[in-house]
């Protein structure tokens, strides 16, 4: 069952907050298992955790060597790292071997992930994955990972701490994002129509301002007066721009 206590002690409110929970989220590992703790608070930001005196959290608090935890470089590796491509393709946590994703439900798309020479891609010989998707696109992840190179099966550690875990790492990545990201100029006043968010829809499918319109059954022009209104809304610069803020906001899907 899971302790309240954690979620508080893992929560960042402020700056001053980094250190302690990462600390904390260190603490509660060590006290479930023999693991080794690595966090990426963003697949698209390439700095490192850092506390705030601008220590990295790697080395300072999960006793990694800089530059040594299976995130660093993630520039280089993000196209290539099993763990990495899972994260995208999987919301629940999982764990993972050079055999395969285990996960709470079955996820076909791990199923396709190259694991050829899993260990050197990786960095790791198994591993269980919490990953963290976030409002605009954002996806973070903190990694569990055996101290023993010789234990590969996290199966009995998933069923047992997967759900604690799942529910201390979100706050701990979610925090860390909003204390120190960048502030989006989005409108928080002006919803997307119904109308808008259909001719957004049709165009994140590469559907022109005509056909559009004919799908509709609106004018060209009609149509434009749609986008162009959404793009104030979501503060876009252009078309393209204006169908990925709404992909980043839920009103669409950029699978459909």
């Amino acid at each position: 069952m899971l302790d309240l206590t954690h979620l508080d002690r893992v929560r960042i409110r402020r700056a001053a907050d980094i250190a302690p929970a990462a600390e904390a989220l260190r603490a509660i590992a060590d006290g479930m298992a023999d693991w080794r703790v690595a966090a990426l608070p963003s697949m698209t930001r390439c700095e490192p955790m850092r506390d705030a005196e601008g220590r990295p959290l790697a080395s300072a608090v999960f006793g990694w060597e800089v530059g040594g935890d299976i995130w660093s470089g993630v520039l280089r590796r993000t196209l290539d790292s099993p763990l990495h491509v899972a994260c995208r393709y999987e919301s629940e946590p999982f764990w993972c071997n050079s055999e395969g994703f285990r996960t709470m439900a079955p996820n076909r798309l791990l199923d396709r992930i190259d694991l050829g020479s899993f260990e050197r891609r990786s960095l790791v010989h198994a591993a269980l994955v919490v990953p963290v998707h976030m409002p605009f696109g954002g996806i973070g992840a903190v990694a569990f990972i055996p101290r023993d190179p010789r234990q590969t099966d996290l199966a009995a550690e998933f069923a047992t701490h997967a759900d604690t875990l799942a529910a201390i790492v979100r706050p701990f990545i979610t925090g860390y994002n909003r204390v120190t990201g960048d502030s989006l100029s989005l409108s928080t006043t002006d919803s997307l129509s119904r109308r808008e968010v259909e001719c957004l829809k049709w165009a994140a499918l590469g559907k022109t301002d005509v056909e559009i319109g004919m799908i509709m059954s609106r004018s060209r022009a009609t149509v434009r007066f749609h986008i162009h209104n959404a793009a104030l809304k979501l503060n876009a610069a252009n078309r393209n721009h204006t169908v990925f803020r709404a992909a980043q906001l839920g009103y669409i899907a950029m699978s459909a």
